[in-house]
């Protein structure tokens, strides 16, 4: 199974925290950095362009650059463009579920209503990302 390196973009602490504990119990994920909103994840991939990770998950409402402004941020650059973006929100609703996919966000998915179960969310979101074949390996190819 393999293990991915991702960024987290979350602008509540508390939830940055259980998402943490859950990532880390699951031993699926390699957290590169976990972010506050697009225009810190915008500035640190601009920083980082050696470090890039296989996924980007970001939150759908945050000050700032928001889940939509970093679909459009990633897409639009030949640099990041590659990347799978995964939103993640409370809101189950059908027309913004849409909204990101049609805007190019890989999938979405809805974080869950307590904080203890961020693994199982965490295994979701792995097994999701291999079963779609998400993230490209080295020579280019599904991984």
């Amino acid at each position: 199974m393999r293990k991915f390196k991702i960024i987290v973009v979350e602008n509540d602490e508390d939830e940055q925290f259980f998402m943490k504990q859950g990532f880390d119990s699951s031993g699926l994920f390699e957290i590169i950095t976990m972010v506050r909103n697009g225009d810190v994840l915008l500035e640190w991939l601009t920083d980082n362009t050696a470090t890039l990770p296989d996924i980007i998950l970001s939150d759908l409402n945050m000050p700032g650059k928001n889940g939509y402004d970093i679909i459009l941020g990633i897409k639009g650059n030949p640099t990041y463009n590659h990347i799978p973006v995964i939103i993640t929100s409370t809101s189950s609703t059908k027309t913004i579920v849409d909204k990101c996919l049609n805007m190019g966000a890989a999938d979405y998915v809805v974080k869950p209503e307590t904080f203890i179960e961020y693994v199982p969310y965490v295994e979701n979101l792995h097994r999701l990302i291999e079963d779609k074949q998400l993230v490209r390996n080295a020579g280019g190819l599904p991984s």
